[in-house]
């Protein structure tokens, strides 16, 4: 006998024109049928713009219990139905009403109690297997700094070797740490913004600006003050090494980026456990977001210090690495290298990669690929402007990045344009990731 009013089954019926959950779920029938837990369907309705008030017309008195309703009512596909977490034996069915809490079992994404796989979670291994996937998953981070540091302890090594024998060693530490680092960012937990979408694929328009980055980062300043004296003049001008800090800074920095982005992604996972409407889960997730960024802020003056006290002192006691206080490089010329702006424009790009690594994570990718493609426009257009001034007539271009440079140096130019587009980028992601819509995925993050 059926005590229950008539939205507690897809088939009650009459009155199913007067029923809200059923023209929701009409509305957003392909959601609910491809819903792997009732967090989907609640991220879902949010994106879709349904609020408190939509909420309560339905006579619920939030959303999750709302999305727990559509996730129960929904009809099952046939090729879905293997995807679905499985009731237990003891569980009663669906039209006794308690549909619902089983959806809310499977909403904190923690896998089935009698230690079976389902799609909220893994199944639970032997201890040395999650020991082993821990140890890799804080571990793999760290690769591309020490493949950083070990190619720059080789260069010191081989200071009296032949020059194509120390590029050779360049080339080798270069792939082996851009490899590393792919793997690492690789790995972090990726949420999938739709059911049932496929794999995702490598993001070659967000690497190929990474890459320009970097490379600023390393040779830009160098470049722009060649361009500025009247150069370069090819073949016959060598291109200067960096100071060896920038370099072992940006590897070290790949760590603490992961290690925040999945504690962020771990920790607003498990704040779905107690909320109970869209704002107060809003409200948990905007201190995590905040303690995310602080952290990794923070870490980078710090490695950096490091870096360059660690890198630039080896470097300074071998005979014609490094030659001193003043920053001037051996090489073809010697360039003077101001530590202060060199320090500030590699924490900035540093803070844009984050942030963009923060949102690509989340399914914000067209924000990424913004966000990184004006810092490389901007940097850019002002190595262009340089050489455009020599034409007839265009000499005004060549001003304002002249006088930047003068009064501010040359690594003022990363600065600005990676500056502004990271806290353009944490502007967004501090609307955007607060969101139930930004977190739903098939697995909690490991």
């Amino acid at each position: 006998m059926n005590t229950h009013p008539a939205p507690a089954g897809p088939d009650s019926g009459s009155g199913s024109s007067a029923d809200p959950v059923r023209v929701l779920l009409s509305r957003h029938s392909t959601l609910c049928e491809r819903a792997v837990d009732p967090l989907e369907i609640a991220a879902g309705l949010e994106a879709g713009g349904v609020t408190d008030r939509t909420v309560a017309s339905c006579r619920h008195r939030d959303v999750f219990s709302l999305a727990e309703e559509l996730y129960a009512r929904a009809p099952r596909r046939e090729d879905d139905a293997q995807a679905r977490t499985p009731l237990p034996s003891s569980s009663p069915t669906p039209d006794s009403g308690t549909g619902t809490e089983t959806g809310t079992a499977s909403l904190a994404g923690s896998g089935h109690p009698d230690g079976g796989a389902g799609p909220t979670g893994p199944a639970r291994g032997p201890v040395a297997a999650r020991l082993l996937a821990g140890a890799v998953a804080f571990g793999l981070p760290l690769l591309p700094g020490l493949l950083c540091a070990g190619t720059l302890a080789w260069l010191v090594l081989l200071e009296s070797a032949p020059p194509a024998v120390r590029a050779v060693v360049c080339a080798v530490g270069a792939g082996a740490v851009l490899g590393s680092g792919i793997a690492a960012v690789r790995a972090v937990p990726a949420t999938s913004r739709a059911a049932g979408v496929r794999p995702r694929p490598f993001p070659v328009l967000p690497f190929l600006c990474v890459c320009w980055l970097i490379g600023y980062a390393l040779y830009g300043d160098w470049l722009l003050r060649q361009l500025l004296g009247g150069g370069p003049e090819f073949p016959g001008t060598a291109p200067a090494p960096p100071p060896p800090g920038v370099p072992l800074g940006l590897a070290l920095a790949l760590a603490p980026a992961v290690w925040c982005a999945r504690g962020f992604a771990r920790g607003a996972r498990r704040k779905l456990a107690g909320c109970r409407s869209l704002g107060e889960f809003s409200a948990r997730v905007r201190p995590l977001l905040a303690l995310a960024v602080c952290a990794f802020a923070i870490s980078c003056p710090a490695l950096q210090w490091g870096a360059h006290t660690l890198a630039d002192g080896a470097y300074a006691g071998a005979d014609g690495a490094y030659a001193g206080a003043d920053g001037a490089y051996a090489g073809a010329e010697a360039v003077d290298v101001p530590a202060g702006p060199v320090f500030w424009a590699t924490a900035a790009v540093l803070l844009l990669l984050f942030a963009a690594l923060l949102l690509g994570a989340h399914g914000f990718r067209q924000a990424v690929r913004a966000g990184l493609l004006t810092a490389c426009a901007l940097e850019a257009a002002v190595l262009l402007s340089v050489p455009a001034a020599r034409l007839p007539r265009l000499q005004v271009l060549s001003r304002p990045v002249e006088a930047l440079a003068a009064h501010q140096g040359t690594a003022s130019v990363p600065l600005a344009a990676c500056g502004c587009a990271a806290l353009v980028l944490l502007a967004y992601a501090s609307v955007t990731l607060p969101r139930a819509s930004a977190h739903h995925r098939e697995a909690a993050p490991a």
